[in-house]
């Protein structure tokens, strides 16, 4: 990569007509990916628009490709009901803004020293291989990398409810809010609340 640190790939495995393990080609392994400000680019591995996964199909492939073309709505970080791997790499001495998802959250760190911190300031230096739970929490990362290296972690975030959970990113660069207001409102089944949602979370976006 253009910041020094090692290309990534990404393989899927399926099985063939005669039920044996073989990598599907259907969609390339190379990275793709999306900047975010200045702060970070994104590199959307996997997801699922459900879970448990049923691989009684490839529809999993079908609308990850969807979603490698157009990351989900290009303003979310998690998928209602669903899961997502991605790859995340932070510029030197950075820090992200604020944020959390509606999801469980494994985030992994992969390169460098990132330090995580909570929303009432405490916070956790985590080295390569150290791990991060997160139950619906906010959190905001800030990459601490020795003499200003750049930072990789890799997050999976699995679909998860829980009273008052839902996404807040606060002004995340290029990212809207995952699944925007659709996502927000989706719940309500009365269309004139769902109408009133919508107007209320697009006017606050």
């Amino acid at each position: 990569l253009e910041n020094g640190l090692p290309n990534i790939n990404r393989y899927i495995t399926t099985p063939n007509s005669f039920g044996k393990a073989t990598i599907s080609e259907a969609i390339s392994p190379a990275s793709i990916c999306q900047k975010i400000g200045s702060i970070a680019i994104f590199f959307l591995r996997y997801t699922t628009r459900t879970f448990p996964v049923s691989l009684f199909s490839s529809n999993d492939v079908s609308s990850y490709n969807i979603d490698l073309s157009s990351p989900p709505d290009s303003d979310r970080l998690t998928v209602p009901n669903g899961t997502v791997l991605r790859y995340v790499v932070m510029a030197p001495n950075t820090i992200s803004a604020m944020h959390k998802g509606a999801s469980l959250d494994y985030g992994i760190v992969l390169e460098g020293e990132i330090e995580l911190v909570l929303d009432l300031g405490e916070t956790k230096l985590m080295r390569r291989s150290d791990a991060c739970v997160q139950r619906g929490t906010n959190r905001a990362w800030r990459n601490v990398a020795p003499n200003g290296g750049w930072g990789r972690m890799v997050d999976v975030l699995v679909a998860a409810q829980g009273e008052g959970l839902e996404e807040e990113l606060n002004g995340m660069p290029d990212v809207k809010g995952v699944f925007g207001w659709k996502a927000r409102c989706s719940r309500l089944r009365s269309p004139k609340h769902f109408k009133n949602c919508q107007t209320r979370l697009l006017r606050k976006d």
